[in-house]
């Protein structure tokens, strides 16, 4: 009996930690195809935003690179970029 009560309490932990990391691959899939609608970059892929990026001139790109460190920045570390673990 208490067997199944601890499956069924880890089988519920999976599901919302897969239904958690599933909602932050939507958001940051969101985020992109923003930058990429915003830009006005055809092709979804890396390499079309690297020619979009040779395209662009300074201020441009120092826009895009604080938009992309952002929200992609790692949420373990520090401000002064030493790692806390």
């Amino acid at each position: 009996m208490k067997k199944s009560i601890l499956k069924g309490v880890l089988g519920a932990l999976a599901v919302a930690g897969v239904a958690m990391v599933a909602r932050k691959v939507i958001e940051r899939k969101r985020f992109v195809r923003g930058i990429f609608n915003e830009y006005g970059i055809k092709e979804k892929s890396p390499f079309g935003l690297a020619d979009k990026i040779r395209e662009m001139d300074e201020e441009q790109y120092q826009e895009l690179k604080g938009k992309l460190k952002k929200e992609f920045k790692s949420r373990c570390c520090k401000k002064d970029n030493t790692c806390a673990a």
